[in-house]
């Protein structure tokens, strides 16, 4: 599990290796990561935007830019949380991905919160310790 705190809101994130939509063969390797938001904060804040960079094993890089999260743009009042589910697949046995959501307060402000770096690494992953 991985967590991140900006501006009174809480991003955890769980990735999850999926070896039945995964061929290693083929290099194909898919990983779900589901994501709470949580609002820590007295304002009502809403998830306006996504920001994602993907590193592969490779050193390849990917950026995803949108609108919203799974179709969405959820409005957390304060105390409440927002949790969904995606996906990414990738060409190598392991990456790490990162990013942002663009929030906007209440009040009009607007803010970034972090989304942590996650390690997505699939049982192919050779480790070495060091």
């Amino acid at each position: 599990m991985y967590t991140a705190v900006t501006s009174d809101i809480q991003i955890t994130v769980i990735p999850q290796y999926l070896a039945d939509q995964s061929e290693p063969d083929e290099g194909r390797f898919v990983w779900a990561y589901t994501i709470e938001v949580a609002n820590l904060g007295r304002r009502t804040v809403q998830l306006v935007a996504r920001h994602w960079v993907i590193t592969d094993a490779a050193g390849k890089v990917e950026t995803v830019s949108g609108l919203g999260v799974v179709g969405e743009q959820p409005v957390l009042n304060p105390g409440e949380t927002f949790r969904y589910t995606s996906g990414c697949p990738l060409s190598t046995s392991s990456g790490v991905m990162e990013g942002h959501y663009r929030m906007v307060d209440d009040g009009g402000g607007s803010f970034d919160a972090e989304i942590p770096a996650f390690s997505l690494d699939s049982p192919q992953t050779r480790r070495v310790l060091n």
